[in-house]
């Protein structure tokens, strides 16, 4: 293991995952505001959003360090499915019922930065007009190579996906799009947006959310075999080093043969 390694966290449970996630994003959103005024921040879907409201959720302790100030967030979406806000499939739709409607209503409230619905015919559109979202709030894009996002949110499949980055997929090799379209997703449904490889390895933090047995077989493939290091979640590995961390419990990590840590 070297510094260039990423950091693979194996937390008893669940609840003790959510406590350090919280102190892990509060620390992110802490360098935001002292570099930009803002938390620019993107999220996956799947059983994320959900520990991300029992991390954010919880009471503050009273310091300044444990205060989630969520009218300087800007949410985007790591990727998306193209349908309907109010659709099952939507991972707007997920993080808005798991997370953002239990916000406080008497306080502020983040930006959100859904796709835009009128475009689900037109998928290369509706990936362009996302992009063009994040340029619009990380500088015009010939001034900047790729947007530096404060904080990416990901979770990683059985498969070793991410975001909507599959294995063996031409997607993985796109390097001039901040955002593309993929209409032959192996996992239903089909059609969808996703941030690119180079985006998402750019970001200033990286944190993998993977909890439970179900995760055992993928992060022994994604940590300590050779066959797993061309999976999406690997290359991400890969090209974030040290800036990515992985957050998971005890039964996601048994029999990884990769160092763990056990507390931040």
């Amino acid at each position: 293991m070297s510094s260039k390694d990423p950091t693979l966290y194996g937390f008893p449970d669940v609840p003790t995952l959510a406590k350090s996630l919280r102190t892990y994003v509060l620390t992110a959103q802490h360098d935001g505001l002292k570099r930009h005024d803002a938390f620019k921040v993107a999220v996956s879907g799947g059983s994320l959003p959900a520990t991300l409201a029992t991390a954010l959720l919880a009471p503050s302790d009273g310091s300044p360090e444990d205060e989630v100030h969520w009218g300087k967030w800007e949410i985007f979406f790591a990727d998306e499915r193209a349908v309907p806000l109010d659709h099952s499939d939507s991972n707007y739709k997920l993080l808005k019922e798991d997370l953002l409607d239990k916000i406080p209503a008497d306080g502020p409230k983040p930006t959100v930065h859904p796709i835009d619905v009128q475009l689900l015919d037109d998928m290369q559109e509706l990936a362009d007009q996302y992009e063009q979202t994040l340029v619009r709030s990380f500088a015009a894009k010939d001034s900047v190579r790729l947007p530096v996002f404060d904080l990416l949110l990901l979770g990683c499949g059985p498969d070793g996906h991410t975001c909507s980055l599959f294995p063996q997929h031409p997607l993985l090799r796109e390097t001039d799009a901040w955002v593309a379209p993929i209409t032959d997703s192996p996992k239903p449904p089909p059609r969808r947006v996703t941030l690119t490889l180079p985006v998402v390895t750019h970001g200033i933090r990286i944190a993998f959310v993977a909890s439970g047995e179900g995760k055992q077989e993928i992060l022994r493939k994604i940590f300590d075999t050779e066959e797993g290091q061309s999976l999406p979640s690997s290359l991400v590995n890969q090209g974030g080093g040290e800036k990515v961390s992985w957050f998971s419990d005890a039964s996601a990590v048994q029999g990884v043969n990769f160092p763990k840590k056990s507390s931040l």
